[in-house]
């Protein structure tokens, strides 16, 4: 039996969702410690764009079917689960079929592959979505939503982390932690998620104003360096968080001007517009089968959540010894990115 102690050195990896914005910087990560990496990709193309010519396996694979892949979990000593279905790739509407199947049976389909191909260190993706504190308050590890209180993509994470809670106590020789991530930037955003789309549309001229609430913005390095070192100081079932300070758009907007050179708008956009906006874009994406660019579950979670964006940082400091880097410089290496990438002329 392979030891639950993840203080073990990790000769082989599998990452899941390996070319999002976080796996992919994950994969880079661990190859930069002399990991073998196994990558989980639905796109070879994919793949190829966001990795060329670096080491990495890659592995065909899809959450929904997590038998089609599980032969590539021979000999891996720890799996970093990234891949999810999240709202950006909401087209207006409800997805929770999608949510569910995906995140949640997904997640419980590999813990059981993994374990029965000897696994027994498992590093999984959560997400402030999990957690709810009091409005203005601050927020930390301990203080979970709720079920109730949480729209389909919310629920779908707290259901997966419960699947993980689960599979812990049924199985004492199973090790596995949660990294609990805010709203990820960072170069390598080749989907874009709606973090690389912000951008992109910013440096276009394509955001007419600022919108009202707020966020907690987390470099997707960070997050990645947060994975690794829980292997060597996490604890057993714990969750960590890697979410920086709360930033109202407002305090973002001068940022991204300094960042790309591009005047910011001023003005804010009343929450009232936003759901007109957002109803019109979502009936337009109906009939066009094109993605809506703001969707009304985003608009009710930025109503709902606007107070709710304040994030305590200390466990991760005090257990994990990590500290984050300035937002300016996450947004700035995410512009460099895109246009040393072609994406911005």
């Amino acid at each position: 039996m392979i030891s639950s102690d993840p203080r073990l050195k990790v000769r082989t990896a599998l990452v899941t969702g390996a070319t999002g914005l976080l796996g992919n910087n994950v994969v880079r990560l661990l190859l930069a410690q002399g990991v073998r990496v196994r990558a989980l990709v639905r796109s070879a193309e994919k793949a190829r764009r966001q990795f060329g010519d670096l080491p990495v396996e890659i592995v065909i694979g899809d959450m929904e079917n997590v038998g089609g892949f599980a032969s590539a979990l021979a000999d891996v000593e720890v799996i970093f689960h990234t891949a999810a279905f999240f709202r950006d790739n909401y087209s207006g509407g409800t997805h929770w079929a999608e949510l569910h199947r995906i995140n949640v049976v997904g997640t419980a389909d590999l813990l059981k592959a993994a374990y029965a191909a000897g696994v027994r260190r498992f590093v999984h993706t959560s997400s402030i979505a999990v957690l709810q504190g009091p409005e203005g308050g601050s927020i930390n590890e301990t203080m979970l939503r709720p079920e109730q209180n949480a729209d389909d993509y919310y629920r779908s994470k707290i259901l997966s982390d419960r699947e993980v809670v689960q599979f812990l106590a049924a199985h004492p020789d199973f090790w596995a932690v949660f990294v609990l991530p805010g709203w990820m930037h960072g170069p390598g955003d080749i989907g874009p998620t709606s973090a690389g789309q912000m951008m992109l549309d910013f440096v276009r001229g394509k955001i007419p104003g600022l919108i009202p609430g707020s966020v907690s913005l987390v470099d997707a390095r960070d997050v990645a360096q947060t994975s690794w070192t829980v292997l060597e100081r996490g604890q057993r079932g714990e969750r960590y968080l890697s979410a920086v300070r709360r930033l109202t758009f407002a305090d973002l907007a001068p940022l991204l001007e300094r960042v790309t050179g591009v005047k910011a708008p001023r003005l804010t956009l009343p929450l009232a517009l936003l759901y007109v906006i957002s109803g019109v874009g979502e009936l337009w994406s109906r009939l066009t089968k094109k993605p809506v660019l703001l969707s009304l579950a985003t608009v009710r979670l930025m109503a709902r959540e606007a107070e709710q964006t304040k994030f305590d940082h200390t466990k991760r400091e005090r257990e994990l010894g990590l500290t984050f880097r300035p937002v300016e410089e996450t947004l700035r290496d995410e512009f460099n990115w895109y246009r040393s990438n072609g994406w911005l002329k």
